[in-house]
């Protein structure tokens, strides 16, 4: 195989582990955000803007073998605007140092 060949697919494999921790820890920092801003912000219109979530979920899978038993889920993500600035916060980050 060529190297350019390998340094492309080190590459493509670098972006998607990139993009999966961009996800991952923006999701963690905007679950964060709102629940400081729900702690914190006074009851007001920005305060229900920014806190009002729309959920998502899938699951629960359950895959019975005749040796092994295994469930996975639900799996839930939920989204709002804060969710989203953690995303995008990380991803400023992400960019600019790596």
């Amino acid at each position: 195989m060529p190297p350019e060949r390998e340094l492309i697919g080190d590459s493509r494999r670098r972006n998607a582990r990139r993009l999966v921790w961009t996800l991952v820890l923006g999701l963690f920092l905007g679950g964060l955000l709102t629940k400081l801003s729900e702690l914190f912000l006074p009851e007001s219109t920005a305060r229900e803007f920014l806190t009002t979530s729309v959920n998502s979920s899938v699951g629960p899978l359950s895959i019975d073998l005749v040796a092994v038993a295994l469930t996975l889920g639900p799996f839930e993500v939920t989204l709002n605007v804060l969710t989203l600035v953690g995303v995008g916060i990380v991803a400023f980050v992400a960019r600019s140092w790596i």
